[in-house]
């Protein structure tokens, strides 16, 4: 690092928690240490575009006041939020102009959960309008660059989360996942992204009490640390009627468990998408080593052929009642994509949900029953290497074009229909340099099961500890 081996950078989200809670590093000190290393390297990748360091040196002052042990999961460890939900006092603009100057009274359900465990908010992610595309973009704060190769996307929505662990500004940050948005860019950068099941993480209910597609979730550099922040994450909230109760189990102890799954699965493309060859073989590859550890691998996966239509529909539904009244109102300051998506949406009827519904729930029940047989489900996270950042999404794969924006993230929206817990690890590197995402799946609610199959596969894999690295010029 250029920054003079900053070993408190470097270090794990673990180690630095165990630092807190021993009295070697205060959250203080470790605010201090991000705000240089931002200061050095996020000019370069634009992760982290809006900075709130006086509010978070106020609370850890706070939370300084109280003894060490009582000071929550995090114990003072500081994390950035992705700014689609909204933090007291902080620019949250949902990438946005109609919302550039928005400061919100009230935060998220999501940030008072991590604040109650702990954790200190320093900085907002960028993200793309509205998490609209998983290429992070905008008009307010421009691209998120990928610090693998800065002429290359970091994927999104949480891109700008995820460019931050990569580059050593984060080291766990929040983001949400609808169709991929929290594995997409944890695969495009080196890191661990996680989908938890529905409800798992309270929200802040907006437009429906129901919005069953999307979750807020952890990311971080490594298994451990994803699970560390998922901890802190979990817990139901009177404010959001389908939140789920904590477990009385640590995720973090699932995690380290050694708990190995008996058998698992593969898919290159759940037969539904195509897959770039290079990343085929390099998920493959992957997930074949589970076999070092005794685990029995085969090719084979739940039946999804309905995932587009269901996806599309349930999609444009969500952009219809959550967005309808800024397309009346503020047209002409959105982007043509979630135009795209509102009209969709408003021209839907009754019949077309209901038949949306019915193939979610089929294929939900299908994949319930393939869990019976494997213990996980591997596939790529995404379907293409990391493009140049300058195309909007991924217009075609492997020779096909696609229809829309949104198409060629089928691997990871299947997985959202189904309702499964999901991440990507880290499982190898192009011929040209740039990761590649492994996604590893469960049944409904399997999080500890996931964690802890996920950890065992990281171990086999070798790659813990990649990042963070000095943002890197296009090669």
């Amino acid at each position: 690092m250029t920054s003079g081996g900053n070993e408190l950078i470097r270090a794990t989200a673990c180690a630095i928690v165990d630092k807190l809670n021993a009295g070697d590093v205060t959250p203080l000190e470790l605010l201090d240490a991000l705000e240089a290393r931002i200061a050095e390297v996020d000019g370069k990748v634009n992760a982290l575009p809006t900075l709130c360091f006086d509010r978070a040196r106020a609370n850890a002052k706070a939370l300084m006041a109280k003894p060490r042990g009582q000071r929550g999961r995090l114990a003072g460890l500081p994390v950035p939020i992705k700014d689609l939900t909204d933090v007291a006092g902080v620019l949250t603009t949902q990438g946005s102009p109609i919302f550039k100057d928005r400061v919100p009274e009230q935060s998220g359900t999501a940030v008072l959960q991590l604040e109650s465990s702990g954790g200190t908010v320093y900085a907002k992610s960028n993200t793309p309008e509205f998490g609209a595309g998983a290429n992070t973009f905008n008009e307010v704060f421009g691209p998120t660059l990928n610090p693998w190769d800065l002429s290359k996307s970091a994927a999104g929505s949480s891109g700008g989360a995820a460019a931050a662990l990569a580059s050593g500004t984060a080291w766990i940050a929040h983001g949400s996942d609808m169709g991929g948005s929290l594995r997409n860019p944890a695969s495009f950068c080196g890191v661990v992204g996680m989908r938890p099941s529905i409800g798992r993480v309270a929200v802040t209910p907006a437009a429906a009490i129901a919005r069953t597609l999307n979750v807020n979730g952890p990311m971080a550099r490594n298994v451990e640390d994803l699970a560390l922040m998922l901890d802190a994450m979990c817990g139901e909230h009177i404010g959001d009627p389908v939140s789920l109760p904590a477990l009385p189990i640590s995720y973090l102890d699932a995690a380290r468990s050694g708990r190995k799954p008996k058998k698992v699965a593969y898919s290159p493309d759940f037969g539904i998408t195509p897959v770039d060859p290079e990343v085929k073989a390099l998920t493959r590859k992957a997930a074949e080593r589970f076999a070092e550890a005794g685990v029995i691998v085969e090719e084979a996966h739940p039946d999804m052929k309905e995932a587009h239509e269901c996806f599309q529909t349930l999609r444009a539904y969500d952009f219809a009642i959550s967005k309808a009244q800024l397309l009346r109102t503020k047209r002409d300051q959105l982007k043509p994509e979630v135009i795209w998506n509102i009209e969709k949406g408003l021209k839907l009827t009754v019949e077309d949900l209901e038949r949306a519904e019915a193939q979610r729930l089929a294929m939900m029940n299908r994949a319930i029953e393939f869990f019976k047989t494997y213990d996980l489900l591997l596939a790529p996270a995404t379907i293409v290497q990391p493009f140049p950042i300058e195309n909007r999404y991924a217009a075609e794969c492997d020779g096909v074009k696609f229809d829309n924006y949104v198409q060629w993230l089928a691997i990871v929206y299947a997985i959202t229909l189904i309702c499964s817990p999901a991440m990507s690890i880290p499982c190898g590197f192009t011929k040209s340099g740039l990761p590649v995402g492994l996604q590893v799946i469960a049944a409904p609610r399997g999080e500890a099961q996931l964690l802890a199959g996920a950890k065992v596969l990281e171990d086999i894999l070798g790659l813990r500890g990649t990042t963070p690295i000095d943002p890197r010029p296009a090669r």
